[in-house]
């Protein structure tokens, strides 16, 4: 099975007052990293989700994570794999299999970590896909972009709370999509 074309891109970065090798494994760590995902919030529609982990818990290559929940009355199961993890430079992983998602149809997602005088540059991004059919097209072209900055934000300032900011630094980058010759 070819990787799915990804084509929308957000990220966003913070300088943080901790080193990369502290902030690595603090964000290796699922449980802090998806944090967001496990709580009640508005943009999960008051759900939650819960993850479950294979031995290796996401922390090498190769391992898998799976997360489990409901989006208002519908099942939700992700199936993500770690792609790559270079500590303590950073991490990615992404969607596999066919994914039960509403507003997202695949995504990537990671982090990478610059060291600093004072600490380390935090960069959290997502590469994703919308739902090409169905009512989750339209679904996915309302809220898609809304949710991916949601789950960058959420793992940024989970990290900016635990850590503290050096300096303000904030850059906000998204990508047109990329369409197929």
């Amino acid at each position: 099975m070819n990787a799915p074309l990804l084509p929308y891109h957000f990220e966003q970065w913070a300088n943080l007052s901790a080193p990369p090798d502290v902030v690595f494994d603090y964000l290796d760590d699922f449980a802090h990293f998806g944090e967001h995902m496990m709580r009640s919030s508005w943009m999960m529609a008051g759900s939650a989700m819960r993850y479950e982990f294979d031995h290796l818990r996401g922390r090498a290559v190769g391992s898998r994570i799976v997360l489990h929940g409901s989006f208002l009355g519908t099942a939700l199961e992700i199936e993500e794999q770690v792609n790559e993890r270079n500590p303590p430079l950073g991490k990615s992983w992404q969607t596999t299999g066919e994914p039960r998602m509403l507003v997202l149809e695949a995504y990537r997602m990671g982090f990478a970590l610059t060291a600093q005088a004072s600490g380390c540059a935090l960069q959290v991004y997502i590469d994703y896909a919308t739902p090409q059919h169905g009512f989750g097209r339209w679904l996915g072209q309302v809220a898609g972009a809304p949710y991916a900055r949601w789950c960058v934000r959420s793992t940024l300032t989970g990290a900016l709370q635990r850590f503290g900011r050096t300096s303000k630094g904030n850059l906000d980058s998204m990508r047109s999509p990329v369409l197929p010759h």
